[in-house]
């Protein structure tokens, strides 16, 4: 039905337009629950037009608070034309509803917190902490200088979503995670297992998982990986710790394996 301009308004009546101004509701609500007759306008102009009268504009206030707070159209009908309707119980139990989305509400801004900072910090762990889950060698900064030399990259994006979800329990079973692979590593390489062998390809395969915890690792990643241990003082340092010429060797394990799947370890690259 046509509504009138706010000129047509009728003296005893306000116009759809004029409701829709001052109680700052759409004029697509109000048809909506004059529709559904949750608000009917008590009055119409001799061309047909809506006009709501005083009490119209009351029971429209009771909708607006109503809705703000959480109540659906069907509950807010039965609160207004329902005597028998427990008022103060609807309202406890949306207070109840609110109550829950603001405590999800809640946490859902404390894991954004622990994800930025994850972003920024790569570790969510004290320097205390740190030394007491990876040993009294590890640099506390060492987060930092990552975050500085891999903060662009997909894999610290990919390590930060896992890393914000981490304490320091879970961190402690990446660690022990990661110590016992490196045993491992050291007992066969001790045992003589050859590059290629049957035996070293699944100790290829238990690196990728056991890195997963920090990103996806593809083959090729991998095998640059296996360069970096072998090339770089840090890690060639951590390996050769645990035996002699074990960043050596487990680049050839990575590389061996590597070209059994047809990757060729000396133009790999780091996707």
């Amino acid at each position: 039905m046509p509504d009138a301009t706010d000129a047509d308004a009728d003296a005893d009546g306000l116009t759809v337009g004029q409701v829709s101004a001052r109680l700052g509701v759409t004029v697509r609500a109000l048809h909506h629950w004059d529709e559904i007759g949750l608000a009917r306008p008590s009055l119409r102009t001799a061309a047909g037009y809506r006009l709501y009268t005083a009490g119209d504009l009351e029971r429209l206030h009771r909708i607006v608070v109503y809705r703000e707070i959480g109540l659906g159209l069907d509950r807010i009908g039965a609160v207004l034309d329902h005597p028998a309707t427990d008022v103060p119980g609807e309202l406890r139990a949306q207070r109840a509803q609110v109550a829950e989305r603001i405590e999800r509400l809640q946490r859902l801004g404390a894991g954004l917190d622990r994800m930025i900072d994850a972003h920024e910090r790569g570790l969510l762990l004290t320097a205390e902490q740190q030394a007491a889950i990876f040993g009294p060698d590890w640099d506390p900064d060492s987060p930092a200088q990552a975050r500085r030399r891999y903060g662009d990259t997909t894999q610290w994006r990919q390590y930060a979503e896992r890393a914000a979800s981490r304490g320091p329990e879970e961190w402690q079973a990446v660690a022990d995670t990661m110590t016992d692979f490196d045993r491992a590593l050291g007992d066969a390489m001790d045992a003589g297992v050859a590059p290629g062998s049957p035996e070293a390809n699944r100790l290829v395969e238990r690196h990728r998982e056991v890195f997963g915890s920090y990103f996806p690792l593809t083959r090729q990643m991998q095998v640059c990986l296996g360069r970096m241990y072998a090339s770089d003082p840090g890690f060639a340092a951590h390996y050769d710790g645990i035996r002699a010429g074990l960043a050596t060797w487990f680049r050839r394990i990575v590389d061996a394996s590597a070209r059994a799947h047809g990757i060729d370890p000396d133009t790999a690259t780091w996707e």
